[in-house]
């Protein structure tokens, strides 16, 4: 038992030293896989102390009754009939479930229940940086359909079930092709067999271009200035972006990605063939967005969900509500 303990210590000192490395930047977290080896292991706890160590106090529990009861019916024999023998308190102590098992399996159900939620149905994430304003603001926290596209098993993420697949316009959040374990949160502008043209700050799809309306200037309270804006009916539903007309139209620094043959690069933008089983992805701020103009194409494999809801902003509560 003392073993069980100094190892159930060494597990829980592991978890947090992986943790506070992450925070203070020394390693680079996955919670997916924390998430999924603090299930298996509260789990294999919890099993643990369901068949073994929950009977074996039971049993170590109804003994001492069982002595209590045999002690109190010889003191009858004896004509003692008062007598203190309370168990209760002994009993209580023996079935109370130890630190080691109370902080392992006690969680199990706490831990798998949100490993469920998040891996399967919906996943929390925060808005980072302001790519895609004005729909999503830095500071935003915001939920992910997790089943939209398909459920794919976390950690290694092998798809399960087809789902839907991803509409130009749709938000969608994806694991960033040039390093896999960070998650970016893009638009859906190519679907597989598009030809997406980004020039003189104009995008066209399939030759057409897009329907693009002036609306009132975004005024960013961090920045504390104007940006133009406008509507843009892209998908089933118009949503706005930020352009300004006076930056220039060339992609700069572009990488040499997957699938640059399909892109053609001038003075003017980019123009790109989406290949099969991969998407074009692009920011709502416009000139403020590392997007695939930069990268290049998202692949199936890497998408993690579609982004539909804000769900706080502690900065402004009226930011709360569905988006698209």
């Amino acid at each position: 038992m003392q073993a069980v303990q100094v190892l159930t210590a060494l597990l829980l000192a592991a978890f947090v030293g992986y943790i506070g490395s992450w925070y203070m930047g020394l390693i680079e977290g996955n919670f997916a896989l924390l998430l999924f080896l603090a299930t298996v292991v509260t789990g294999a706890y919890w099993l643990a102390e369901r068949l073994y160590f929950l009977p074996r106090r039971r049993r170590a529990a109804q003994a001492i009754e069982d002595a209590a009861a045999q002690r109190r019916a010889e003191l009858d024999r004896m004509g003692i009939a008062k007598v203190d023998l309370d168990v209760q308190e002994a009993k209580g102590r023996i079935l109370m479930q130890p630190w080691w098992l109370d902080w392992t399996a006690g969680l199990f159900p706490v831990i798998a229940t949100v490993f469920v939620l998040r891996s399967f149905l919906f996943e929390p994430f925060k808005i980072p940086s302001g790519s895609m304003i004005p729909t999503l603001l830095v500071g935003d926290l915001i939920l992910v359909n997790k089943f939209t596209y398909g459920v794919r098993l976390p950690v290694i993420h092998t798809k399960l079930t087809e789902g839907n697949a991803p509409q130009r316009g749709d938000v969608m959040v994806f694991r960033y092709p040039p390093q896999p374990n960070m998650d970016y949160i893009k638009r859906v502008v190519g679907v597989p067999g598009d030809e997406v043209a980004y020039l003189n700050k104009r995008l066209s799809v399939n030759g057409q271009p897009v329907p693009t309306t002036a609306v009132p200037d975004f005024f960013d309270e961090g920045a504390m200035r104007y940006f133009k804006q406008y509507e843009e009916q892209l998908g089933a539903q118009p949503h706005r972006l930020l352009n300004n007309p006076e930056a220039p139209a060339f992609v700069q620094g572009a990488s040499d990605f997957a699938y640059r043959d399909h892109c053609r690069y001038s003075v003017e933008g980019v123009v790109c063939t989406v290949p099969a089983g991969h998407y074009f992805m692009m920011g709502d701020n416009r000139d403020n967005s590392l997007d695939s103009r930069y990268w290049g194409f998202v692949p199936d494999a890497n998408i993690v969900g579609k982004a539909f809801f804000v769900w706080m902003n502690f900065g402004d509560l009226k930011r709360i509500g569905a988006f698209h």
